[in-house]
C-alpha cells in the first residue's frame, strides 16, 4: 500500500477537485443548452399527411422526432379535405341510386335525406381520425408539440413555439395550404361567400348554391350539392371545366355537369355579391372570348344562400420567417425544392402541398418517406418520381386519369410518334335505367411500340379500376400488353383491354 507525502495528498486532492468542476459544469452546460432549445435529430412542422409520414417512419428508423402543428392533426385531407369530401361524395352516389331503385324493381323506394345525420357522422369520424393520429405519435414516442411555429434568427436553423426554442439536424416543413379567397376591393361582397373549408361547416343542404371556379374542388362540390338537392350553378371564367386535365376529360366532364341539371355559366365572372332578406345576390358579368365586339352582358342570380370560392390554393408559408433562414420561394410563395425536397437552405427540407406540384395527400405521404429513409437509413437515391401520378376526381360521374395527356404527348415525342385510342359506351348498370350516364376512355401511346404513356375515362367505376391500370402504366405497359390481356365480362373495364 503505497503511502502519500501530505504535499502529494494536497495535490491530490486539488486534481480531485479540479476533475470534479469540470464535470460539473460539463453537465451544468449540457443542461442550460437543454433547457434553452430542445434538440432532435428530426423536426416536422406541420402534423397533414406528408409530415406525420415523415416523422413517423423517421422515428421507426431511430430518429428522436416532434412534430409540431397549430391546427388538428392529419391536415387538410382528414379534416377539410378528402376524407369528409369522400364521405359527401359517398352520400350523394346514394341519392343517384335511389333514382334507380324502380328501375331495378324496388318498386315505392323512397327515403328522406337527413344532412344533420350524415354531418354528425362524417365529423365523428375525423374525430376518431384524429385521435388514432395522435395515438400513433405516442406510440412512435414523436413528441407533440402545439402551436404555431416561426424560424428565429439563431445561427442554424431553429423554430419557436410558444415562446419555447426548438431545433433539429434536420427540419421538415410540411405546412400545407389553405384555400384561395377573393378580395372584397377586386368583387365587393365576396366575403360573404365560403371556401371548401367552410362547406364542411355547413348545417343544411343549401337551396340554392353557386360555385366559382373549373377545378376539380369545383366540380366535385357542385357535383355533390346537386345531387343531394341543392339548385347549383357553376361560374366558370372560360369554356370548360378541368382546363389541365386531357381535352376529352375536360369536355366531357363539361357537358356531364350540364346533363345533370346544373347550371353553367360560361365566359362569366362574379361582378358584385350583396345580402338581402332572401339570401345573396349575385351579379354577372359574361363576354365572349371569340367576338372582339361583344358587349358584356349582366345576369343576377337570386336567393342564393351557398356562395362557395374554389379558385385554387395557396400554400401556408406567411408567418413562417423563412427569409430569416434564406429559405428561396417561387411568386406565389410556395417553398422551392429540388428533387430530393431540399430547400435552398441545408438541413430543411419540404413536402407536401407547400411546394406547390401535385397537391395530392398520396404524394405527400410518398415524399415524406422517401426523405426520412434518405437522411436516416442512408439511401442516397431514395425520392419520389412525379412521372404518371393516378389522380381522380371524384366527379359525377367519377374521372380517373395517369399519365401525359394527349397534348403532353405530342408535345414530348411529337405528332407522328403519338396514336390514341377511345371509345365511348353506356355501362352495363344502365341498361335498363331511366337515368343514362356514358363512359369515355382514351389510351395514349407513343413510339413504334406504341407504349402506353397516358390512360384517361370518365364513367361508372372509373375511381375503382385506375389503381390498376396506373401499375401497369408505370411499369412501361404497351398498347400490345394490354391486347394479350383476357378481358373480364361484363365491366366496363375490359374496354381498356379490347380498344382498336
Amino acid at each position: 500500500m503505497e503511502i502519500l507525502s501530505p504535499l502529494a495528498r494536497l495535490r491530490s486532492s486539488f486534481l480531485s477537485l479540479g476533475r470534479s468542476l469540470s464535470s460539473s459544469c460539463k453537465l451544468l452546460g449540457r443542461s442550460m443548452a437543454s433547457g434553452s432549445v430542445s434538440r432532435f435529430d428530426f423536426l416536422v412542422v406541420g402534423g397533414g399527411s406528408g409530415g406525420l409520414a415523415g416523422a413517423r417512419r423517421a422515428a421507426e428508423l431511430g430518429a428522436t422526432t416532434a412534430v409540431i402543428e397549430s391546427h388538428r392533426l392529419g391536415g387538410t385531407c382528414v379534416n377539410v379535405g378528402c376524407v369528409p369530401k369522400k364521405v359527401m361524395w359517398n352520400t350523394s352516389t346514394h341519392a343517384e341510386y335511389l333514382h334507380d331503385h324502380e328501375d331495378y324493381g324496388f318498386e315505392g323506394a323512397k327515403a328522406h335525406f337527413s344532412w344533420q345525420i350524415i354531418k354528425h357522422k362524417r365529423d365523428a369520424y375525423v374525430s376518431r381520425l384524429n385521435q388514432i393520429y395522435r395515438s400513433n405519435l405516442e406510440k412512435g414516442k414523436i413528441e407533440f408539440i402545439h402551436g404555431y411555429a416561426r424560424f428565429t434568427d439563431d445561427p442554424e436553423p431553429t423554430v419557436e413555439v410558444n415562446g419555447k426554442k426548438y431545433t433539429a439536424t434536420h427540419i421538415l416543413i410540411s405546412t400545407g395550404g389553405h384555400p384561395s379567397t377573393v378580395s372584397e376591393d377586386d368583387v365587393p361582397g365576396s366575403s360573404l361567400g365560403i371556401t371548401s373549408d367552410g362547406f364542411f361547416e355547413l348545417e343544411s343542404c343549401p337551396k340554392r348554391s353557386v360555385i366559382v371556379g373549373a377545378g376539380y374542388i369545383a366540380v366535385e362540390m357542385a357535383g355533390i350539392l346537386s345531387t343531394l338537392g341543392s339548385k347549383t350553378s357553376i361560374i366558370i371564367r372560360q369554356g370548360g371545366v378541368l382546363r389541365n386535365f386531357d381535352a376529352l376529360i375536360s369536355s366531357n366532364c363539361t357537358k356531364e355537369l350540364q346533363n345533370n341539371g346544373i347550371d353553367l355559366r360560361k365566359n362569366t365572372q362574379v361582378k358584385s355579391v350583396k345580402k338581402n332578406g332572401k339570401g345573396l345576390s349575385i351579379t354577372l358579368v359574361t363576354k365572349d372570348p371569340d367576338d372582339k365586339d361583344s358587349q358584356e352582358k349582366f345576369d343576377t342570380i337570386n336567393d342564393v344562400d351557398c356562395l362557395l370560392w374554389a379558385i385554387g390554393r395557396e400554400p401556408n408559408t406567411a408567418g413562417l420567417n423563412l427569409s430569416q433562414i434564406g429559405v428561396k420561394l417561387d411568386e406565389r410563395g410556395h417553398i422551392v425544392v429540388d428533387e430530393f425536397q431540399n430547400t435552398s437552405r441545408p438541413g430543411v427540407y419540404a413536402v407536401g402541398d407547400v411546394c406547390g406540384r401535385a397537391l395530392l395527400t398520396p404524394v405527400a405521404i410518398a415524399a415524406g418517406r422517401k426523405l426520412a429513409h434518405r437522411l436516416f437509413e442512408g439511401k442516397a437515391d431514395s425520392k419520389v418520381d412525379y412521372n404518371n401520378i393516378p389522380t381522380v376526381v371524384f366527379s359525377h360521374p367519377p374521372i380517373g386519369t395517369v399519365g401525359l395527356t394527349e397534348d403532353e404527348a405530342v408535345k414530348t415525342y411529337g405528332k407522328d410518334k403519338v396514336k390514341v385510342y377511345t371509345t365511348s359506351f353506356t355501362p352495363m348498370y344502365y341498361a335498363i335505367t331511366s337515368r343514362k350516364s356514358q363512359c369515355i376512355m382514351k389510351l395514349v401511346c407513343a413510339g413504334e411500340n406504341e407504349k402506353v404513356v397516358g390512360l384517361h375515362m370518365q364513367g361508372f367505376g372509373c375511381d375503382e379500376m385506375l389503381q390498376g391500370f396506373a401499375v401497369a402504366v408505370n411499369m412501361g405497359a404497351t398498347k400490345a400488353d394490354f391486347d394479350r390481356t383476357i378481358a373480364i365480362h361484363p365491366t366496363s373495364s375490359e374496354e381498356l383491354v379490347t380498344l382498336r
